[in-house]
């Protein structure tokens, strides 16, 4: 009958729409990351989080030290094949030198493509225009997922005793930084309609006000190997899987139970308020 052949029809599309579901998550959601070494700190230890939370990852990053979006922007217009391509497949880690934007973009159907701008500029507003909008127009022509999304990893302020030239701009005073640095990640979402934000520049703030103080670098501007490191991975962990970094299982060799604590909930708290300090002077 007409009744029994819809049925069996309606039962074929649910069926179909079940299994694509399914399919879709237990895909491994994919990132990569147009970047720096401040891009390296943040993704470290993004992989082995992941997996120990029973998530499929691939994570990459275009790295040249010390890029900016001018010099992404120029490497797009002359097809410079000057990158070192650092990628995880699921815990699989590999490196490449001399590859291209183009062909890192096209390597993946990335989900998420992330965007920062050089440490030292991050805080200057006027230096991400009209550098960032030709990059992400760039990007858009060759990405090869129609769904792909945007976002910008927010970087952190140098330690306060940082030598770094870049520190000048900022009067050598690190709140100053920070606070220039989320203005300028804020405004910068909003202008490219950007909707993500990892806000790693605020977890560091966060973490800085615990017990750890000013040790979140390791030379003035690079995150600590360690703890530091973990905390910018706990925040790109949350911000993409929308799951809470407080009781992530997995923790580098050599970081103590107090500062994976500091570390989780920096970033969660980050997450909860990006633009701002959450004091965490009970952490101790």
């Amino acid at each position: 009958t007409q009744l029994m052949k819809a049925k069996k029809i309606f039962l074929a599309i649910f069926c179909l729409l079940l299994f694509s579901s399914l399919h879709a998550q237990n895909e491994p959601i994919k990132i990569l990351a147009i970047g720096n070494s401040f891009a390296d700190d943040g993704i470290e230890y993004l992989d082995e989080i992941a997996i120990s939370a029973g998530k499929r990852i691939i994570v990459a990053n275009t790295y040249i030290g010390g890029c900016s979006l001018a010099q992404h922007v120029d490497n797009a217009r002359h097809d410079n094949h000057n990158y070192l391509y650092r990628k995880n497949t699921e815990g699989k880690y590999t490196e490449e030198n001399g590859k291209s934007l183009l062909e890192a973009i096209k390597d993946e159907n990335w989900d998420y493509i992330v965007f920062q701008q050089v440490s030292s500029l991050a805080g200057q507003y006027s230096s991400y225009f009209p550098e960032l909008t030709e990059l992400m127009k760039y990007v858009r022509a060759n990405a090869t997922n129609p769904h792909v999304q945007y976002a910008l990893q927010q970087t952190w302020a140098y330690a306060e005793d940082s030598t770094h030239p870049g520190f000048f701009k900022y009067g050598k005073d690190q709140q100053a930084m920070y606070e220039d640095i989320v203005f300028s990640y804020d405004q910068a979402a909003k202008k490219q309609n950007i909707s993500i934000i990892i806000p790693t520049g605020t977890a560091i703030q966060n973490a800085r006000s615990s017990s750890l103080g000013d040790t979140l670098c390791r030379d003035g501007y690079h995150l600590d190997l360690k703890y530091g490191r973990y905390t910018a991975a706990c925040a790109w962990f949350e911000t993409f899987f929308g799951e809470s970094a407080i009781g992530i299982a997995y923790r580098p060799e050599g970081v103590t139970d107090l500062q994976a604590d500091i570390a989780q909930h920096a970033a969660h708290n980050a997450i909860r308020c990006p633009l701002s300090v959450t004091d965490m002077s009970d952490f101790k």
